[in-house]
Protein backbone atom coordinates (compact mmCIF):
# COMPACT_ATOMS: atom_id res chain seq x y z
CA UNK A 1 0.00 0.00 0.00
CA UNK A 2 1.37 3.40 -0.97
CA UNK A 3 2.53 5.54 1.95
CA UNK A 4 1.45 9.14 2.45
CA UNK A 5 3.81 11.82 3.75
CA UNK A 6 2.41 15.25 4.57
CA UNK A 7 5.24 17.72 4.87
CA UNK A 8 5.43 21.21 6.35
CA UNK A 9 3.47 20.97 9.60
CA UNK A 10 4.13 24.08 11.67
CA UNK A 11 1.23 24.47 14.11
CA UNK A 12 -0.29 22.36 16.87
CA UNK A 13 -3.49 22.48 14.83
CA UNK A 14 -1.59 20.79 11.98
CA UNK A 15 -0.56 17.93 14.26
CA UNK A 16 -4.13 17.50 15.46
CA UNK A 17 -5.34 17.49 11.85
CA UNK A 18 -2.75 14.84 11.04
CA UNK A 19 -4.17 12.67 13.82
CA UNK A 20 -7.53 12.83 12.07
CA UNK A 21 -6.14 12.14 8.60
CA UNK A 22 -3.55 9.53 9.74
CA UNK A 23 -0.87 9.79 7.06
CA UNK A 24 2.05 7.42 7.44
CA UNK A 25 4.59 10.23 7.80
CA UNK A 26 4.65 13.94 8.58
CA UNK A 27 7.51 16.32 7.94
CA UNK A 28 8.92 19.18 10.00
CA UNK A 29 10.99 21.64 7.96
CA UNK A 30 13.98 22.96 9.90
CA UNK A 31 15.50 24.73 6.88
CA UNK A 32 14.67 28.27 5.83
CA UNK A 33 11.17 28.16 4.41
CA UNK A 34 7.78 29.73 5.01
CA UNK A 35 6.97 26.46 6.79
CA UNK A 36 10.15 26.47 8.86
CA UNK A 37 9.77 25.42 12.49
CA UNK A 38 12.03 25.73 15.49
CA UNK A 39 13.00 22.54 17.31
CA UNK A 40 10.86 23.54 20.29
CA UNK A 41 7.82 23.84 18.02
CA UNK A 42 8.44 20.46 16.40
CA UNK A 43 8.96 18.85 19.82
CA UNK A 44 5.63 20.24 20.99
CA UNK A 45 3.86 18.91 17.89
CA UNK A 46 5.58 15.57 18.43
CA UNK A 47 3.93 15.23 21.83
CA UNK A 48 0.50 15.74 20.23
CA UNK A 49 0.96 13.41 17.26
CA UNK A 50 -0.29 9.85 17.25
CA UNK A 51 2.58 7.39 17.82
CA UNK A 52 1.40 5.62 14.66
CA UNK A 53 2.61 8.57 12.55
CA UNK A 54 6.35 8.64 11.83
CA UNK A 55 8.08 12.01 11.97
CA UNK A 56 10.61 13.27 9.43
CA UNK A 57 12.96 16.19 9.96
CA UNK A 58 13.81 18.09 6.79
CA UNK A 59 17.27 19.69 6.62
CA UNK A 60 19.18 21.51 3.89
CA UNK A 61 23.00 21.40 3.96
CA UNK A 62 22.95 21.37 7.76
CA UNK A 63 25.83 20.41 10.06
CA UNK A 64 25.58 16.73 10.97
CA UNK A 65 25.97 17.34 14.69
CA UNK A 66 23.17 19.92 14.58
CA UNK A 67 20.97 17.37 12.84
CA UNK A 68 21.72 14.84 15.56
CA UNK A 69 20.87 17.28 18.36
CA UNK A 70 17.57 18.29 16.76
CA UNK A 71 16.68 14.68 15.95
CA UNK A 72 17.18 13.63 19.57
CA UNK A 73 15.39 16.65 21.03
CA UNK A 74 12.38 16.25 18.73
CA UNK A 75 12.40 12.44 18.80
CA UNK A 76 12.43 12.22 15.03
CA UNK A 77 12.03 8.90 13.24
CA UNK A 78 13.77 9.80 9.97
CA UNK A 79 16.00 12.48 8.52
CA UNK A 80 15.36 14.04 5.11
CA UNK A 81 18.30 15.72 3.41
CA UNK A 82 17.06 18.21 0.86
CA UNK A 83 20.22 20.03 -0.16
CA UNK A 84 23.45 19.24 -1.97
CA UNK A 85 24.56 16.65 0.58
CA UNK A 86 27.08 14.10 -0.65
CA UNK A 87 26.76 10.32 -0.34
CA UNK A 88 29.39 10.56 2.41
CA UNK A 89 27.19 13.01 4.34
CA UNK A 90 24.24 10.64 3.97
CA UNK A 91 26.35 7.86 5.48
CA UNK A 92 27.53 10.06 8.35
CA UNK A 93 23.98 11.17 9.17
CA UNK A 94 22.83 7.53 9.29
CA UNK A 95 25.77 6.52 11.47
CA UNK A 96 25.76 9.48 13.85
CA UNK A 97 21.98 9.87 14.21
CA UNK A 98 21.16 6.18 14.07
CA UNK A 99 18.09 6.95 11.94
CA UNK A 100 16.92 6.22 8.43
CA UNK A 101 17.65 8.85 5.80
CA UNK A 102 15.55 10.14 2.91
CA UNK A 103 17.63 11.89 0.24
CA UNK A 104 15.78 14.33 -1.98
CA UNK A 105 17.06 14.33 -5.55
CA UNK A 106 16.10 15.72 -8.94
CA UNK A 107 14.50 13.09 -11.14
CA UNK A 108 17.47 13.13 -13.53
CA UNK A 109 19.91 12.47 -10.67
CA UNK A 110 17.96 9.57 -9.17
CA UNK A 111 19.87 6.71 -10.87
CA UNK A 112 23.17 7.96 -9.48
CA UNK A 113 21.74 7.72 -5.95
CA UNK A 114 20.23 4.27 -6.32
CA UNK A 115 23.09 2.45 -4.61
CA UNK A 116 23.85 4.98 -1.87
CA UNK A 117 23.27 4.41 1.83
CA UNK A 118 20.09 6.50 1.88
CA UNK A 119 17.15 4.35 2.94
CA UNK A 120 14.76 6.19 0.62
CA UNK A 121 14.93 8.72 -2.16
CA UNK A 122 12.49 11.57 -2.59
CA UNK A 123 12.19 12.39 -6.29
CA UNK A 124 11.08 15.87 -7.30
CA UNK A 125 11.25 18.10 -10.36
CA UNK A 126 13.62 20.50 -8.66
CA UNK A 127 15.17 21.57 -5.39
CA UNK A 128 13.36 23.08 -2.45
CA UNK A 129 9.94 21.59 -2.98
CA UNK A 130 8.70 23.26 -6.14
CA UNK A 131 5.10 22.09 -5.94
CA UNK A 132 5.30 21.38 -9.68
CA UNK A 133 4.72 17.95 -11.13
CA UNK A 134 6.83 16.50 -13.92
CA UNK A 135 6.50 13.77 -16.52
CA UNK A 136 6.27 10.68 -14.32
CA UNK A 137 6.68 8.40 -17.31
CA UNK A 138 10.35 9.46 -17.20
CA UNK A 139 10.88 8.00 -13.74
CA UNK A 140 13.80 5.55 -13.86
CA UNK A 141 13.58 2.00 -12.59
CA UNK A 142 15.18 2.02 -9.15
CA UNK A 143 16.05 -0.66 -6.61
CA UNK A 144 15.75 1.82 -3.75
CA UNK A 145 12.25 2.75 -2.51
CA UNK A 146 11.30 6.35 -3.22
CA UNK A 147 8.74 9.00 -2.39
CA UNK A 148 7.27 10.88 -5.34
CA UNK A 149 6.91 14.64 -4.79
CA UNK A 150 5.86 17.68 -6.76
CA UNK A 151 2.36 18.87 -7.49
CA UNK A 152 0.53 15.74 -6.33
CA UNK A 153 -3.14 16.25 -5.49
CA UNK A 154 -6.54 14.73 -6.02
CA UNK A 155 -6.46 15.71 -9.70
CA UNK A 156 -3.50 13.43 -10.50
CA UNK A 157 -3.48 11.02 -7.59
CA UNK A 158 -4.32 7.98 -9.70
CA UNK A 159 -1.34 8.66 -11.98
CA UNK A 160 0.99 9.13 -9.00
CA UNK A 161 -0.15 5.87 -7.46
CA UNK A 162 0.36 4.18 -10.80
CA UNK A 163 4.12 4.67 -10.55
CA UNK A 164 6.48 2.40 -8.61
CA UNK A 165 6.73 4.94 -5.78
CA UNK A 166 6.88 3.67 -2.22
CA UNK A 167 4.89 6.72 -1.20
CA UNK A 168 3.76 10.21 -2.15
CA UNK A 169 4.85 13.46 -0.54
CA UNK A 170 2.42 16.39 -0.41
CA UNK A 171 2.35 19.82 1.18
CA UNK A 172 0.73 22.73 -0.65
CA UNK A 173 -2.01 20.54 -2.15
CA UNK A 174 -3.45 19.99 1.33
CA UNK A 175 -3.36 23.69 2.25
CA UNK A 176 -5.77 26.59 1.99
CA UNK A 177 -4.32 30.11 2.03
CA UNK A 178 -0.93 28.75 3.08
CA UNK A 179 -2.16 26.72 6.06
CA UNK A 180 -2.77 23.01 6.38
CA UNK A 181 -6.45 22.28 5.74
CA UNK A 182 -7.78 19.39 7.89
CA UNK A 183 -10.48 18.58 5.36
CA UNK A 184 -8.05 18.39 2.45
CA UNK A 185 -5.63 16.30 4.51
CA UNK A 186 -8.33 13.77 5.37
CA UNK A 187 -9.66 13.72 1.82
CA UNK A 188 -6.28 13.05 0.27
CA UNK A 189 -5.30 10.29 2.69
CA UNK A 190 -8.67 8.59 2.38
CA UNK A 191 -8.48 8.84 -1.42
CA UNK A 192 -5.12 7.08 -1.38
CA UNK A 193 -6.43 4.35 0.91
CA UNK A 194 -9.54 3.91 -1.25
CA UNK A 195 -7.59 3.67 -4.51
CA UNK A 196 -5.22 1.18 -2.94
CA UNK A 197 -8.13 -0.96 -1.71
CA UNK A 198 -9.72 -0.87 -5.18
CA UNK A 199 -6.43 -1.91 -6.70
CA UNK A 200 -6.32 -5.04 -4.55
CA UNK A 201 -9.90 -6.16 -5.16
Amino acid sequence: MAKVKICGLFRIADAMAANRAMPDYVGFVFAKSRRQVLPVQAAEMRTVLSPRIRTVGVFVNEDVETIREIAEYCRLDLIQLHGQESPETVRRVRDICGLGVIKAVHVEEAPAWDQTEADFLLIDEGAGGTGRSFDWTKLPKLDKPYFLAGGIGLHNLAEALGTDAYGIDVSSSVETDGYKDPGKMCQLVESVRKKEREGHE
